[in-house]
């Protein structure tokens, strides 16, 4: 269970662009100014640049895509044999309502981020 939580940990701090964020050190979160009222709103999504984030953007997707593959190793538990049918039940509903949280919200990053993109 150590090793397999150390290859996690690694995979979400590769996918949410740690080494991206030591190096280039961007802001946490960004801001733009509302046009109709002049006020200053927050931005987690840095629209219209794919090869750049801020660092809750890297955060939340990089914690988007492990809580996918956790769903996909709570679906494997759930075709374990030797577990009682209620504990194979719940494996199985938790693991795919992790996979279908973590793509529907990396779908609706992918549309904040990219405008348009896929319609």
């Amino acid at each position: 269970m150590t090793v397999f939580s150390l290859v996690l940990l690694t995979y979400f701090m590769v996918v949410s662009g740690f080494v991206y964020d030591v190096i280039v050190e961007p802001p946490g979160i960004g801001s733009t100014q509302d046009p109709a009222t002049g006020a200053v709103r927050p931005v987690v999504f840095l629209p219209g640049r794919v090869n750049g984030q801020y660092i809750i953007e890297g955060l939340s997707s990089g914690f988007m895509f492990v809580l996918g593959g956790i769903g996909i190793v709570l679906l494997d538990l759930a075709l374990d044999k030797n577990r009682a049918r209620s504990v194979k039940v719940s494996y199985a509903i938790a693991g795919i309502s992790s996979v279908v949280i973590a793509y529907v919200m990396t779908t609706l990053f992918i549309r904040i981020k990219i405008p348009g993109y896929l319609r």
